[in-house]
């Protein structure tokens, strides 16, 4: 649904822009995705063929379990289908997922040899979700890329978070917060950076 601010539909709300970017983003995507891995990481994408990944979000129990790349470029109906359970649920709000946070989760969970389900703790969020946590908790970025559709808040069973920020870490493929505390732990496909 459409936004509107003072009285204006927000551009980047509209139908026809967010298509618009939906096939630009897929198009595109795959190559700035691949480009952002590290060699050796690239060159385990690319022979793989097709990337996998096996998603359950925490709240609504709603589960992905399949191929969202294949053939060089990214499966649609999949990603638009992880757009909704990557939803805002709070909110029942949908972003277009940035796909290569997809990539960084496929990535770190063939790192650590894991074939379990991802446990979605926070995928997107509404700028009033992030606002209301931020006033929650100072551990809550104002300008967290998760209003972006580029984070996950994660667990991996099986595997401790400490590995799984390790495994992020190492790879160097986006941001990498771990959350000892609360058990899990926050990947993003922005910059290499940890915390």
């Amino acid at each position: 649904m459409a936004r509107m601010f003072h009285g204006l539909q927000c551009p980047c709300c509209d139908p026809v822009v967010a298509k618009r970017r939906e096939v630009i983003r897929a198009g595109l995507g795959g190559l700035a995705a691949l480009a952002a891995l590290p060699a050796a990481a690239q060159a385990q994408a690319v022979a793989s063929g097709a990337r996998t990944i096996r998603i359950r979000r925490v709240q609504t129990g709603e589960s992905f379990e399949g191929i969202y790349w294949r053939d060089g470029r990214y499966d649609r109906d999949a990603l638009r289908r992880l757009d909704v359970l990557f939803r805002d649920p709070s909110m029942d709000e949908t972003t277009p997922m940035d796909p290569r946070l997809f990539d960084v989760l496929f990535t770190i969970a063939r790192h650590v040899r894991s074939d379990e389900f991802y446990e979605v703790i926070s995928g997107y969020r509404a700028p009033e979700t992030n606002a209301a946590r931020a006033r929650q908790s100072r551990r809550v970025s104002r300008v967290s890329l998760h209003m972006s559709g580029m984070a996950a808040d994660v667990r991996l069973p099986g595997t401790q978070s400490l590995g799984i920020a390790r495994a992020a870490a190492d790879l160097q493929i986006g941001g990498v917060g771990l959350y000892r505390r609360d058990g899990f732990v926050h990947l993003d496909c922005g910059p290499a950076r940890r915390w």
